[in-house]
């Protein structure tokens, strides 16, 4: 079994500190310059899971800068440049404070929810008489709150606004590039017999201008389903074939665990590992249209450091 990257501790030329968040490590460089170390790590229900995936990482990074390249059209992103398969360069921005996350489909949180019986979404009234995984008329913008640590909260565009979180002009450009972002996303997956369910943007402020920051139509961002059979198996009432982390989520309620209190995280067998890590790589090939090329995994670390290390000194 290949080796996971699933802890980082480097101290790259000018380096002023370091974030650790769920899944990637961030290095802030001299020149608000920072460096994105995408790890093997996997997380769910804002829990970190006991095993890292080999070569998740690389997937995330990877296809993350196939959109934002494909993006730059709609709007500027940080990105300077990959030097690593698992690392991302870029520009620090101040980022906003709300993940701007669209639906297509009713699907996953907002299945659940309206299971529950609610039908208002973050503001938005949803439709009666819907069926998990059925398609809305229009896609919705359901928002959270960006949270340091712990649970984003689903929140409305009132309250977002009227709590002053971010001001109504910026807002606004959020709102049309995340519509924006999800209409290019959906016509680039539709290309690969896809569909983008739902997906998450973020955001952030560089010299007042509005950037798109971190990752985007990544499998942890995003969901997607195959678009063939895709009417078929909701005129039978049966679950949709899919490529996102949502059949980690069902494995894990599975086995008895949603990040609840008292509720104790299952073992990762190996052979779940293997079936993680080649449902990434799957929806790598799908959405490229490329051959996955494994990267080097005997000494990721060292690996990672000397590019990074080569890259910088050419910027």
């Amino acid at each position: 079994m290949a080796k996971a990257l699933t802890a980082s501790n480097f101290n790259f030329p000018g380096q002023k500190k370091v974030y650790k968040g769920k899944v990637r490590d961030v290095y802030t460089l001299e020149n608000d310059i920072l460096v994105m170390v995408a790890s093997d790590r996997i997380s769910a229900f804002d829990h970190i899971l006991p095993k890292g995936i080999p070569f998740k990482g690389q997937v995330l990074n990877q296809v993350a800068t196939l959109f934002l390249n494909a993006t730059q059209d709609i709007i500027p992103n940080w990105l300077i440049g990959n030097p690593d398969p698992s690392v991302a360069i870029g520009y620090a921005c101040e980022p906003i404070r709300v993940e701007m996350v669209i639906r297509g489909y009713l699907a996953g949180h907002a299945a659940r929810e309206y299971k529950s019986g609610k039908r208002i979404l973050c503001g938005v009234t949803l439709p009666e008489g819907m069926k998990e995984n059925d398609r809305f008329p229009e896609p919705i913008i359901t928002p959270a709150t960006k949270a340091e640590e712990g649970h984003d909260e689903d929140i409305s565009r009132e309250d977002i606004l009227s709590k002053n979180i971010v001001p109504e002009e910026i807002y606004r450009q959020m709102e049309d590039y995340t519509r924006a972002l999800f209409q290019r996303g959906t016509e680039m997956a539709a290309e690969r017999g896809l569909i983008l369910v739902d997906t998450k943007y973020e955001f952030g402020l560089k010299n007042g201008q509005v950037i798109l920051i971190d990752e985007i139509h990544t499998p942890d961002s995003s969901r997607y389903f195959y678009a063939e059979g895709y009417e078929e198996r909701q005129a039978k009432g049966e679950a949709q074939k899919q490529l996102s982390k949502e059949f980690v989520r069902q494995w894990l309620i599975e086995n008895g665990f949603q990040g609840l209190e008292g509720q104790l995280m299952p073992e990762m067998p190996d052979d779940f590992v293997n079936i993680v890590t080649d449902r990434y790589i799957e929806l790598y090939e799908r959405i490229t249209g490329k051959a996955f090329e494994k990267s080097e995994s005997t000494d990721i670390n060292t690996r990672i450091e000397k590019n990074v290390v080569a890259f910088l000194e050419t910027i």
